[in-house]
């Protein structure tokens, strides 16, 4: 499976399904050069203040200084898709050597762009 490819055209499917999540994962967990390969070049995120609200290459320098993210736990999991587009949404806890677990309801968008998934973008609200 290539990262971020899309299966079957534009069909929503359980590969591409697998695939979003599996990207998902990967932008908490491998870093800034996954991050960079699934982030749309103007893409935002809503963070918790700070850093708040980031965009477009702010994003990947934010991504460069705050990894460490050793695992993560997506529950409560919700996914729609209209044509190219897919939102995901999901409650995570996610854990960094040092620091409590950090816990969040999350959403992301994707847009389908020449078969490959970019991620749009990507909010946080701590629950705790």
């Amino acid at each position: 499976m290539t990262l971020g490819k899309a299966q079957n055209g534009d069909r929503s499917d359980g590969k591409d399904n697998a695939i979003l999540w599996d990207l998902e994962e990967r932008c908490w967990t491998s870093g800034a050069d996954s991050a960079r390969t699934v982030t749309a070049k103007n893409a935002v995120m809503v963070l918790p203040y700070p850093p708040g609200i980031l965009q477009g290459g702010q994003i990947l320098e934010h991504v460069k200084q705050n990894t460490g993210w050793r695992t993560v736990e997506m529950k409560d999991r919700s996914q729609v898709r209209q044509g190219a587009v897919a939102v995901l949404a999901y409650r995570v806890f996610a854990e960094k050597t040092g620091s409590p677990i950090y816990e969040a309801l999350c959403a992301s968008t994707y847009l389908l762009d020449n078969g490959r998934w970019l991620r749009l973008s990507h909010q946080q609200t701590p629950t705790t």
